[in-house]
């Protein structure tokens, strides 16, 4: 009988051996190659995407020559789009922004050819014939991974992904501090553009294997709701997190988000803007520009404690 694997000598990284989240789900290496799975086994010719999106989105598109045309967004995220234009051959893709508008997701599932961008929402159930790919680098501490809910599917074996040159910035992080191995946390973004469709690397379904959900989504509806109970008042946005949909961040819209980000920022509290590509294909008095300038995207993950929370909203109210 021949050995397939090594036996005995060093050990490597230790993990729970548990159940992934989308078991069901086909396991890929990203989410913008989730989306170029959909894209080529449906076959469409146009794609309809919001203004409101990562310039990642577009890669696929491009690698495959596929027409697309933006749309604009109301101030309930729903899209501002004229669903009779869509066809056989063309689709539109919806993004559940931050984990909190699955609500829109319920008004769309009944138009064809619907996408949905999940990479913000991984806790959020997939709906029937919709197809809907997740991205767990949003929410968890691994190098890469998604998960694709389809109808259709490829005739064609894809080559497992190997992540161990895009982990620096992962362990970094833990022995010595953020601020250090961010470089090696961009080196490895830098790293998945442009790759092929692959499946889910060993490491990374390990690391997903290894994760309490039940606890992740637990605190981070806790975090949210401290937030939307501080800020609503504020909030020029009308949010309603239904629950079990454990959001990505708390999105805070006010008139002067740009100044609360950097006082944040000043203070080692660390937040994205979502997504400044956007200022370069809208108008200045739209709704996404807005967005981009004022949105201020608070952490409320599994890291982030009750005391934490509270010094942020010190911060916020001082502005």
């Amino acid at each position: 009988m021949k050995v397939n694997k090594a036996i005995g000598g060093y050990f490597e990284l230790e993990l729970i051996k548990g159940t992934e989240f989308h078991p069901e789900a086909l396991s890929l290496n990203t989410g913008r190659n989730a989306f170029e799975y959909i894209l080529r086994a449906k076959r469409y010719k146009t794609i309809y995407l919001p203004f409101y999106t990562c310039e990642v989105m577009l890669e696929p598109l491009e690698k495959l020559g596929i027409d697309y045309e933006f749309y604009k967004l109301d101030s309930d995220f729903f899209p501002i789009f004229d669903f009779e234009r869509i066809n056989a051959e063309s689709a539109l893709i919806y993004t559940n922004y931050f984990g909190v508008f699955t609500d829109n997701i319920t008004k769309l599932k009944g138009i064809k050819n619907l996408i949905i961008d999940s990479s913000q929402s991984f806790f959020s159930k997939p709906f029937k014939e919709v197809d809907t790919f997740y991205s767990a680098r949003k929410f968890f501490g691994v190098p890469d991974g998604a998960y694709l809910y389809t109808d259709t599917y490829l005739d064609r074996r894809f080559e497992e992904d190997v992540s161990v040159d895009r982990f620096d910035h992962l362990v970094g992080r833990i022995d010595v501090d953020a601020e250090t191995f961010y470089s090696e946390y961009q080196k490895a973004n830098a790293m998945l553009k442009n790759q092929p469709i692959k499946k889910m690397s060993k490491i990374t379904h390990h690391l997903l294997q290894s994760i309490n959900y039940g606890e992740v989504e637990k605190i981070r509806n806790r975090n949210f709701n401290y937030f939307h109970e501080r800020f609503n008042g504020i909030n020029k946005l009308d949010l309603n997190a239904g629950a079990g949909d454990a959001p990505m961040v708390y999105p805070l819209l006010v008139d002067n988000g740009d100044k609360i980000k950097n006082i944040l920022i000043s203070n080692k509290i660390y937040i994205a803007t979502y997504w400044p590509n956007v200022i370069h294909w809208v108008d200045e008095k739209s709704f996404e520009y807005e967005l981009v300038n004022n949105l201020v995207c608070l952490p409320i993950d599994q890291r982030v404690n009750i005391e934490e929370l509270q010094i942020i909203v010190d911060l916020v109210l001082s502005v």
